[in-house]
């Protein structure tokens, strides 16, 4: 029963922290740091995003006096949404990469836009980008906190946050499988995919292909 009331806890925590994913919690999302609060590791004033009205929602949940945001993880703010100088912008896709709810879009070597309403501003893209081509705009004015950021923009976030996290989940398993299979082809006619002929050198590239195939069902099976 504790564990399920953990769970439930964690859960409601994460239903009132603004998603943007911006790790300043010093989690790497929003529901590490639900989690990390459920289990009393974390303090409930480590989200500057959700400012103090976010602490209060928190505080609310937990049962833990509201108290002002810990410095140490960043100031409350206005909404902020990152901009691609197109001029700079050389293609290279870690911004894409780096963004927790896919709000970039573009291909490699073809230059990149960050479609606005889906942006969190939650900086990640900033420190990857090589060129230093993206810009951020307070967008909110004086406006902070959840004032800045309306739980319809934070429902959104995490929809698109949880739906990037299974397909990006997904592509990394279909890409392992593919690199098994060739293993699995290499392995069942070695001489055919190897330049060379020295059975002494095949056997030792054979152990080495085999010694990968176990770590990877392994791997797959979670062991």
């Amino acid at each position: 029963m504790g564990e399920l009331r953990d769970a439930g806890l964690a859960a409601r925590l994460l239903g009132a922290l603004p998603q943007t994913q911006c790790t300043r919690c010093g989690y790497p999302d929003c529901a590490g740091y639900a989690d990390a609060l459920a289990s009393g590791e974390a303090d409930i004033n480590q989200c500057p995003p959700g400012g103090y009205e976010g602490v209060v929602r928190l505080a609310s949940i937990t049962g833990r006096v509201p108290k002002p945001l810990n410095p140490d993880f960043g100031q409350e703010g206005p909404r902020k949404v990152a901009f691609i100088d197109e001029d700079w912008c050389i293609g290279c896709t870690l911004c894409i990469k780096a963004c927790p709810t896919d709000a970039i879009f573009g291909s490699n070597k073809m230059m990149h836009t960050v479609i606005e309403p889906h942006c969190t501003g939650c900086e990640l893209c900033i420190p990857v980008c090589p060129v230093d081509c993206i810009l951020l705009e307070n967008v909110t004015g004086e406006a902070t906190g959840w004032a800045a950021w309306p739980q319809a923009l934070a429902d959104t976030a995490r929809q698109r946050f949880e739906a990037g996290t299974t397909r990006r989940a997904r592509e990394a398993r279909e890409h392992d499988a593919r690199l098994e299979q060739k293993a699995v082809t290499k392995l069942a006619d070695l001489p055919q995919h190897s330049q060379h002929t020295d059975p002494v050198v095949l056997d030792k590239k054979r152990a080495v292909i085999e010694a990968a195939l176990a770590r990877a069902r392994a791997k797959r099976e979670g062991n």
